[in-house]
């Protein structure tokens, strides 16, 4: 990032493959628990998310369908090729034994101390939000973030500039001092697309040395836990 980029004042942080492992993972894991081939299950969220625009969550995150109306398409996508198997209630199945990244979350911690305006902005589907803020937030989403952007309650999702418009507005801050930390590249483009800055997450030490350099000077927040 350039230097003459102005200082961050609101780190807005994703959710999946940011504050957990990475979304192959948790589905790799997800598969092996219930013993669903990880080829099928790719493949049907593939062609259930087709008629919605053809990204896997899309169906379900601002919402397009319901919860139960999308694990229905995939038992009969899933028993189409073979594997006989029921997803509803999948929010609660995908879960459960879910880890969190823990020196992410404590690095954000640490940011929000040092007076720098943290949130979560989320492609999110609505029947995830008790169960994300019980794995991440356990005494309540005021503990770690001073906002939320969900795709559910926006009605737009990444990269859509729409919610990244809303967010800048929740922090209070000029687009330009509002940095988004993303797994995916191309939620990242669409934060500088809407005029934000951006740090492709890999690893929470990596993400906490990009990110102090985007920080006003007199901030102070220690690297992230290894």
């Amino acid at each position: 990032m350039s230097g003459r980029l102005p200082p961050v004042r609101a780190v807005w942080t994703d959710f999946g493959g940011v504050l957990t492992p990475p979304i192959s993972q948790d589905l790799e894991t997800f598969c092996r628990r219930t013993k669903i081939p990880a080829g099928a299950m790719r493949a049907a969220m593939t062609a259930v998310a087709k008629p919605f625009g053809g990204d896997l969550m899309a169906p379900l995150d601002t919402p397009l369908i319901s919860e139960d109306e999308w694990a229905a398409r995939m038992n009969a996508e899933l028993l189409g090729r073979g594997v006989d198997t029921d997803l509803t209630g999948f929010g609660k199945h995908w879960f459960e034994g879910r880890e969190t990244n823990e020196p992410w979350r404590a690095h954000l911690a640490e940011v929000r101390a040092a007076g720098i305006y943290v949130g979560m902005l989320s492609n999110m589907p609505p029947a995830w939000d008790p169960l994300w803020r019980q794995m991440i937030c356990p005494g309540g989403s005021e503990t770690l973030f001073d906002g939320l952007a969900l795709s559910f309650e926006i009605g737009a999702r990444k990269p859509d500039r729409r919610i990244f418009n809303v967010a800048a507005e929740l922090a209070g801050v000029a687009p330009g001092q509002c940095l988004l930390v993303d797994d995916i590249e191309r939620n990242c483009a669409g934060a500088e697309a809407a005029g934000w800055q951006s740090i492709h997450f890999t690893t929470a030490e990596a993400a906490a040395e990009q990110l102090a350099r985007c920080l006003p000077p007199q901030t102070t927040a220690g690297p992230a836990a290894t």
